[in-house]
């Protein structure tokens, strides 16, 4: 009986410290947590998916963020199709802070699917600071994604 005891208020202040994390502001990530953003700044960005010729467009097709900073991502489709975004690691669960709208995380967590016409807000940690790709390819016609640039800067505080 006092092992079991034990046991309950071992589980209870778990649980505890993380809902009190939560509370606090703290998302709720699997893994291991992030270290504090090199900016307390949050940038609002936009990306723009059209569609042409049946294939996905991202404007901008070079995308400059702070690197190692949390970043507010509009995401604004106008294709007639889903088109799914993906970055090398930034929309694994723990860089995803928040995630709304039309927008549906992907079961191999390597991105997130843009509903036709939809349209939703991303925030996200960003990677270190470096040169990577990015995609938005369309569920129509995976063969042929989009690719873009995504540069990460150290940022101005």
């Amino acid at each position: 009986m006092q092992l079991l005891r034990r046991d309950l208020a071992a589980a209870a202040i778990l649980l505890l410290g993380t809902v009190s994390g939560h509370a606090q502001g703290k998302p709720l990530t699997q893994g291991k947590p992030l270290p504090a953003p090199s900016s307390s700044v949050m940038p609002p960005v936009e990306l723009t998916i059209t569609a042409e010729n049946g294939k996905p467009v991202c404007a901008p097709a070079e995308l400059r963020l702070p690197a190692n900073t949390d970043v507010a991502l509009h995401v604004v489709s106008h294709a007639d199709t889903p088109v799914t975004i993906t970055a090398d690691g930034l929309f694994e669960n723990g860089h995803v802070l928040h995630a709304d709208g039309d927008l549906v995380h992907v079961a191999s967590e390597k991105g997130y699917l843009v509903k036709r016409d939809g349209q939703g807000t991303l925030r996200v940690r960003t990677l270190e600071a470096g040169n990577h790709d990015f995609a938005c390819t369309s569920t129509a016609n995976k063969n042929a994604p989009f690719v873009g640039k995504l540069v990460l800067t150290s940022p101005a505080n």
